[in-house]
């Protein structure tokens, strides 16, 4: 594993972990109304904390997307999975809970997983697949579920809503992953001429807003507890299957190395739930009246 790859992912990761804090902790006063509308984007801007987050997030999807020109996804994705670290971190801050055995199980379940996933893999480059019906079947394919779990997330907004649209963003982030690799191999070859005649440049812009709106929805109706696990464990799930699917990532697939992979992938999320579950985690005021009107602070 490159130390520049390594570095730039858990930079990437430390910056994303603290901008959903920061974020979660305005998006939870905004008025319901603005629930999966673009509004709500136009009224957290005017408060500085959530555009703070928004721009150490930014800094990170910059970040990551540099680790995904220089790395494979599957090496990446995983790496950026520990944004959740970074996140209890911050929280614990602000909450002064301990980390107990809870914390620390998942702490070690997370990191432990990355590991096993990384070394008995060994995620490394190989030949793109030019087909693209493969490439717009598992697109499609994550764009399908995401909207079907946005659709039922919309029904139920304050019971599994939030969990609904968190997982729904992570499936976007994940292509948005994918096709941020896609773009940098273009640019690699030709420059900005190549990189802007194709349609994954705009494809990453799209996926950013859309996801944007569905995070900051369910930030909005459910504690960061509630929405931050699914939307961890979904970006990483879904990247992979895209890198492996059609940008050419190979893994090792002898019988071993599959059960630790597996075994990796497993405690990756397991790690994430306990974390995201950590009473650290600011529950929010979910079973308050939402303000009408943020005030900037």
């Amino acid at each position: 594993m490159s130390f520049l790859v390594l570095l730039l992912a858990v930079s990437a990761a430390c910056c994303v972990g603290f901008g959903f804090v920061l974020q979660q902790n305005v998006a939870q006063k905004a008025p319901l109304s603005d629930f999966l509308s673009f509004r709500l984007l136009l009224d957290l801007m005017r408060v500085p904390r959530w555009l703070g987050g928004i721009a150490l997030m930014v800094t990170g999807m910059a970040l990551g997307a540099v680790a995904l020109g220089k790395g494979e996804i599957s090496l990446v994705e995983p790496l950026l999975a520990t944004n959740l670290l970074f996140a209890l971190a911050l929280s614990r801050h602000q909450t002064k809970q301990p980390l107990g055995r809870q914390g620390w199980a998942g702490l070690a379940l997370l990191a432990g997983g990355v590991s096993a996933f990384i070394l008995a893999g060994q995620p490394r480059a190989g030949s793109a697949v030019t087909d693209p019906l493969r490439h717009w079947l598992i697109i499609g394919a994550m764009l399908g579920a995401a909207l079907l779990l946005t659709t039922y997330g919309k029904r139920s907004r304050l019971n599994w809503g939030p969990v609904l649209l968190a997982t729904a963003a992570g499936l976007l982030y994940g292509v948005q992953d994918a096709l941020t690799r896609a773009s940098s191999t273009r640019f690699a070859a030709g420059g900005f001429p190549e990189l802007f005649t194709g349609w994954q440049p705009y494809g990453v812009l799209v996926l950013g807003v859309a996801g944007l709106i569905l995070v900051q929805s369910a930030f909005e109706t459910a504690p960061l507890r509630m929405s931050l696990p699914a939307l961890t464990a979904a970006q990483p799930l879904a990247g992979i299957l895209c890198g492996v699917g059609f940008l050419g990532d190979r893994l090792h697939t002898d019988t071993g190395a599959l059960a630790w992979e597996a075994s990796g992938l497993a405690a990756i999320v397991t790690g994430i739930v306990l974390l995201g579950l950590h009473p650290a985690m600011p529950r929010g005021p979910a079973t308050e009246e939402p303000v009408a009107d943020l005030q900037p602070y």
